[in-house]
């Protein structure tokens, strides 16, 4: 039996690493500028210096609670959005807090020994505003397109660290507040063994598709759609060339997914991810004599012929 063998060629993408971000805890609380009851500490663990709690009639705690106290409140709210438009909105609230914390800061009436305190707590919530516009311009482009990912940049950002710095400086100089950074989960680097059938189908054909990814930049998803619904999809590694045996005989459209990080549960990549289409399909015909081969380069190659077109997520068809 003779094969006929078209070859199809797909330009990829940079797969950026992603950097390995925590969550910590800082807690810290107001105590008073007058003689009174010894503040009582208790370890909370990790980065947290604990809950020091006294009196606070000094007019700078109210400050904080004021200035700080609604970023706090934001900072809890990110962990609960169950989509990227929720926490994209949660996000837009703790910028918005922590702007008007700055700003606020900046004019209040402050107490000589936490002078220079105060400025570096009000730089550390501008650098805060500016880190979540960051995180939100990484959510809009497909840098992190999972909440999981998002929030792992969100524990690593420099302006929680700045704002833990400085309250804890704060506290020390005797002036308390709560503040808590909720934890987030660390960047991961998840993948398949290469090859991996992410779904098999009906697999009593004669068809073969080969995808090369032997010079391509990351990882990648190659599914076989009939109506707009997964048929075929199978994982191919970085550096190899993996083969799908099998397939039925018909016209399919064919997409690629590229990016890091495989989650199985949500068959997505959650970091830097591209979805494409080939403008041209696929057909697999068998004969007494012939059965239809094609093979995929995920590299833009010298005499490739294969044209494609970016899909929005929502259009992709799941694996």
């Amino acid at each position: 039996m003779s094969r006929s063998q078209p070859s199809r060629s797909l330009p990829s993408r940079s797969l950026p690493h992603a950097a390995l971000l925590v969550g910590a805890a800082l807690l810290v609380s107001a105590c008073s500028s007058t003689p009174g009851p010894q503040p009582q500490h208790s370890g909370s663990g990790g980065d947290a210096i604990g809950t020091i709690t006294s009196p606070s009639p000094d007019p700078y705690g109210s400050t904080l609670t004021t200035y700080v106290g609604p970023v706090n409140d934001a900072l809890a709210k990110l962990t609960s959005a169950g989509s990227m438009d929720d926490l994209n909105t949660a996000l837009g609230s703790l910028q918005k807090a922590a702007d008007s914390g700055a700003t606020g800061l900046q004019s209040a009436s402050v107490p000589p020994a936490v002078s220079d305190s105060n400025q570096r707590l009000a730089g550390a919530l501008t650098t805060l505003s500016t880190n979540v516009g960051d995180v939100q311009g990484d959510m809009q482009s497909s840098k992190v397109c999972a909440t999981s990912s998002a929030l792992a940049e969100v524990g690593g950002m420099q302006g929680l660290k700045d704002v833990q710095s400085a309250l804890q400086t704060i506290s020390g100089a005797g002036y308390s507040f709560t503040f808590t950074v909720p934890q987030t989960p660390s960047q991961q680097h998840r993948a398949l063994d290469n090859g991996t059938a992410i779904r098999q189908g009906q697999n009593d054909g004669s068809g073969e598709l080969t995808v090369d990814n032997g010079n391509g930049d990351g990882d990648a998803v190659l599914t076989l759609a009939k109506d707009g619904q997964a048929a075929y999809s199978f994982y191919v590694q970085k550096g190899q060339t993996a083969k799908m045996n099998g397939i039925r005989d018909g016209h399919y459209d064919i997409y690629f997914a590229g990016g890091v990080d495989w989650d199985s549960g949500s068959k997505k990549f959650t970091q830097n991810c591209s979805y494409t289409k080939f403008d041209q399909g696929a057909d697999f015909t068998t004969t007494d004599t012939t059965y239809s081969t094609l093979t995929l380069t995920l590299k833009a190659t010298v005499g490739g012929n294969a044209t494609t077109s970016d899909v929005p997520p929502d259009q992709y068809p799941q694996p």
